[in-house]
């Protein structure tokens, strides 16, 4: 898994400039809708255009508030299609099976751009793809809930794009309390919709996944897979030695890791590690302080853990220092974010 920052300016802007599109369909203009991102609209449509996750997160925000739609999330899910997402969509198109697709998918999700990290798995006759929207300071349950619909119709679209449109989940699982308008769920989703789930869940029948894939073609697959490869490598020297840095401490979980060992790990010297974070603007001090924040925020949303056990969690020796940390990253003390992350549109249940 490749880590980027947020701020990072490495993936395509396909996917920002189809909700553009969706938003000025209901009289938005796309200056509105890029409101904060500072992206020219013109940009948009450039191959040559890069953006960052929290430009990605930014025009979501933006669509929350600015749409009419309740459900405009799941409405611009069914707009976007494997040509979207460019070679990786064209992978997908070309698997010999839903499960070849599947699992290429899984394996170079971070080609699209995660907001939302996801995995797959069979169980009991049911193939279930699992999500969950990456730990975010500003991803609160509203803002979930638009990720978690844009992303389930997405995943329905490209599922009929390559094996038909006969393809209908079995049902859907999702973590919020039934909304006002529940009884539209199932309709939009085409399948009982559960809600108050531990789960975000798209869950179909196993058998669709060692069906022939109508347009799938073992060399084309593996030519794209062969392009996507090297995207990948693209993505990863664009991430940098913060990217490698990042992986490396969240493999170790922050605390274990001293800049000495991550240096040995990286096959260079301290002195030269160092040199090349500064060159990329950041420190290994504040790749750690970032880090601890992001993981806290993800505990405050997604578990019921105390002030004090996530500080511990995350690598601090006193709560008072937690909670100072806290406050100058999101300018908000923590049990305050604990309320606005988990309350809203829905609630989240215990992971930890």
């Amino acid at each position: 898994m490749i880590r980027t920052g947020f701020d990072d300016r490495v993936y395509s802007a396909n996917v920002i400039a189809t909700i553009v599109k969706c938003l000025e369909r209901e009289g938005v203009t796309p200056s509105l809708a890029l409101e904060g991102t500072r992206l020219n609209p013109r940009a948009l449509h450039s191959p040559m255009t890069r953006v960052s996750l929290n430009q990605r997160l930014q025009v979501y925000r933006n669509a929350v508030s600015l749409s009419h739609d309740p459900h405009f999330a799941y409405h611009t899910g069914q707009t976007i299609h494997v040509s979207t997402y460019g070679m990786y969509g064209f992978a997908i198109l070309s698997s010999t099976s839903l499960r070849q697709g599947i699992e290429f998918a899984a394996r170079y999700h971070q080609l699209a751009t995660p907001l939302v990290d996801i995995s797959f798995r069979v169980d009991d006759r049911r193939g279930i793809w699992s999500l969950e929207p990456i730990a975010h300071s500003s991803i609160d349950n509203e803002v979930s809930r638009f990720l978690i619909e844009l992303h389930l119709s997405i995943l329905i679209t490209l599922h009929r794009d390559c094996m038909g449109p006969e393809f209908v989940p079995v049902e859907i699982h999702l973590q919020v309390d039934p909304p006002g308008d529940s009884g539209i769920y199932p309709r939009m989703f085409g399948c009982p919709v559960l809600f108050a789930q531990t789960q975000d869940n798209l869950l179909f029948d196993a058998s669709w996944l060692d069906r022939a894939a109508p347009l799938g073609n073992e060399i084309s697959h593996y030519e794209a897979v062969k392009l996507c490869d090297a995207l990948m490598e693209e993505l990863r020297l664009r991430a940098g030695v913060t990217g490698r840095i990042r992986e490396l401490l969240l493999m170790s979980q922050f605390a274990p890791l001293s800049i000495a060992a991550a240096s040995q790990q990286m096959h260079m010297t301290e002195r030269t590690l160092r040199r090349r974070l500064s060159e990329e603007q950041t420190s290994f001090r504040q790749l750690v302080h970032e880090l601890r924040i992001q993981m806290a925020v993800k505990y405050l949303r997604d578990t019921d853990l105390t002030i004090q056990e996530i500080a511990r969690a995350v690598g601090f020796s006193e709560e008072a220092s937690f909670r100072r940390a806290i406050r100058r990253a999101t300018k908000t003390a923590p049990q305050q974010l604990r309320d606005r992350l988990k309350g809203g549109s829905g609630r989240r249940v215990l992971a930890a």
